[in-house]
C-alpha cells in the first residue's frame, strides 16, 4: 500500500512521516507539490492508495489581508485533492470553521459558521472533501516537536522573562500533533477496512483549558514555577483575525470505528513534554 502525505514538511506532516516510517510513503512538502495546481495534484495522487492532506495556509492573521491566497490553498487546493482522491482522502481541518459561541462541545455535524477569513477558507475545503465522499479530521490548539507552536513559545520565553501574561478567556483542547498523527493513520486503516464511514471526525484531546491554563501546565511539566504565568484577557492582545472564544469539539463519531478518541489533554501534554524540551 502506498501513502501520500501532502504538507509533509509541517508540524503534523513530519509526525505523520514518523508514524508511517517503514511503510511505502510519498511525502511531499510545499516545494514538492503545489496543491493549487489541479494537474500536478492529480498526477501526485494517481499512484497513491490513500492520501492524507496536511498542507494548509496556517497564517490566521495573514488570511485577513489575503483571503484569496488562503482560500487558494485551504479551499481550492483541498478541492483538487478531493477530486483526485475522493474517498481515499483524509483532509485536516480546524475548529475555526465554527463560530466559537457555544458552551458545550461542538458535534461533528454542527453547522459551519466561521468568524474569520482563515475559517472561511478551511470551511470551503471541508465542503469540497465531504462532497467528494472523503474524510475530514478537525483539530484545535495543536502543538508538537516540529515547528513553532504555543507550548514551545512559552517554554522559550521562560528563559527571557520572569513573568508572562497569557489570555484566560478562550477555551480549547490542547492537542499533541504526534498523537493526532497516530489517530489519523488509524482512521485511514478503519476507512480501508470499512469500519469508518466518510465524513467529519474530531481529532482533539479530551477535556479543555484556557491558554493561561495550558501555559501553567507546560511550566509545571517542564519543572518551572507556574506562578510565573499571569492571567489576562484577549482585549489586551488585539489581532487582525477574530479568534473563537470556545473551541471544544465532541468526539461521538469515533464510536464503532475501532479507533479511540484522543486522551485527556493534560495526560497528553505530560507524554509530549520530553520531545518539546529537546
Amino acid at each position: 500500500m502506498r501513502w501520500l502525505i501532502t504538507g509533509a514538511g509541517g508540524m503534523l506532516g513530519q509526525d505523520l512521516r514518523t508514524v508511517l516510517a517503514g511503510e511505502d510513503v510519498v511525502a511531499l512538502t510545499r516545494a514538492d507539490l503545489d496543491i493549487t495546481d489541479p494537474a500536478a495534484t492529480a498526477a501526485a495522487v494517481a499512484g497513491a492508495d490513500f492520501v492524507i492532506n496536511a498542507a494548509a495556509w496556517t497564517n490566521v492573521d495573514g488570511a485577513e489581508s489575503d483571503e484569496e491566497a488562503a482560500t487558494a490553498v485551504n479551499g481550492h487546493g483541498a478541492a483538487n485533492l478531493a477530486q483526485a482522491a475522493g474517498k481515499r482522502l483524509i483532509h485536516i481541518s480546524t475548529d475555526y470553521v465554527f463560530d466559537g459561541q457555544a458552551n458545550t462541545p461542538y458535534p461533528e455535524d454542527a453547522p459551519q459558521a466561521p468568524v474569520n477569513a482563515y475559517g472561511r477558507s478551511k470551511a470551503a475545503g471541508e465542503r469540497a472533501v465531504l462532497n467528494a465522499g472523503g474524510y475530514v479530521v478537525r483539530t484545535a490548539w495543536l502543538y508538537g516537536e516540529h515547528g513553532p507552536n504555543f507550548v514551545k513559545t512559552m517554554l522559550r520565553l521562560a528563559a527571557d522573562r520572569e513573568t508572562l501574561d497569557v489570555v484566560d478567556d478562550q477555551q480549547g483542547p490542547p492537542t499533541w500533533s504526534f498523537a493526532l498523527a497516530q489517530q489519523v493513520v488509524a482512521l485511514a486503516g478503519a476507512a480501508l477496512d470499512g469500519r469508518a464511514a466518510p465524513g467529519a471526525y474530531h481529532g482533539t484531546a479530551a477535556g479543555s483549558t484556557t491558554w493561561f491554563g495550558l501555559a501553567r501546565a507546560a511550566f509545571a511539566e517542564a519543572g518551572l514555577d507556574p506562578e510565573r504565568i499571569r492571567p489576562t484577557t484577549s482585549d489586551r492582545f488585539v489581532r487582525p483575525a477574530k479568534r473563537p472564544a470556545y473551541s471544544v469539539l465532541g468526539h461521538d463519531r469515533w464510536a464503532g470505528t475501532g479507533v479511540a478518541p484522543l486522551p485527556e489533554w493534560r495526560e497528553m501534554l505530560a507524554e509530549a513534554m520530553p520531545a518539546l524540551l529537546r
